[in-house]
């Protein structure tokens, strides 16, 4: 059986991977290099979804966020900031931040609220929150005792 620290460390493997494979698979064309692919973090909580993911350098308005059959897609696209189109000579001595379009896919469960989901961009952090449905909540259900001996307010309120 599962507790809550290794089914975290093991979800957190699963998406270190699947982000690992993302940028594997994602050739850009004939250049051969890999597409970005931003890092996201995705938590549960009693009532909603949280993503959070990172786009350092990313204007909002470059980013697409839809959904559709459960599953929550982001593309987007990154600009450079080296502008290799000029007449001016210059030398790439390293090339480390990544740059380009981008996409990841989240399947999220049935019992989401689709027309409740919220993103918001700041500091270069889109943080998207998705509301579980109302049925899907967990809630509490009270238990009424049948055969409890009445109290003295219901019986002398009987009496009138």
């Amino acid at each position: 059986m599962l507790d809550n620290r290794s089914l975290s460390s093991t979800l957190d493997r699963m998406l270190t991977l699947n982000r690992a494979l993302d940028q594997a698979f994602a050739a850009n064309g004939a250049t051969g290099r890999a597409s970005w692919v931003p890092a996201m973090d995705i938590a549960e909580r009693t009532d909603h979804y949280s993503i959070q993911v990172d786009l350092p350098g990313v204007n909002p308005s470059e980013v697409e966020l839809g959904f559709e059959k459960n599953v929550l897609t982001l593309r987007g696209t990154k600009p450079s900031v080296l502008d290799t189109r000029t007449e001016e000579e210059y030398r790439l001595h390293a090339r480390e931040r990544a740059s380009g379009a981008f996409e990841r896919a989240v399947r999220l469960p049935d019992s989401v609220d689709a027309d409740g989901i919220d993103a918001r961009f700041s500091h270069g952090v889109l943080t998207i929150v998705i509301p579980k449905a109302k049925a899907a909540q967990p809630r509490r259900i009270e238990i009424r005792a049948l055969d409890a001996q009445p109290s003295a307010e219901a019986v002398e309120a009987g009496n009138k």
